[in-house]
């Protein structure tokens, strides 16, 4: 197996490195109850995706 004729610097691995962070994922609003949902998705509340039912939520109180 080959090996490294030099060690990496912390500084070029850094930079290497600066591409690899985590994102905060998009959070949109549902237009009917208003509750966080992720885009293109259908609401887990409510069950509504692009003003249509698309899903039957049985809604305990």
């Amino acid at each position: 197996m080959a090996v490294p004729f030099r060690r990496t610097s912390k500084t070029k691995k850094r930079m290497r490195r600066t591409h690899l962070k985590k994102e905060v994922g998009a959070v949109t609003t549902c237009p009917k109850c208003g509750a966080a949902i992720r885009p293109h998705r259908a609401c887990t509340k409510c069950g509504n995706y692009k003003g249509e039912n698309v899903l039957k939520i049985d809604e305990e109180k």
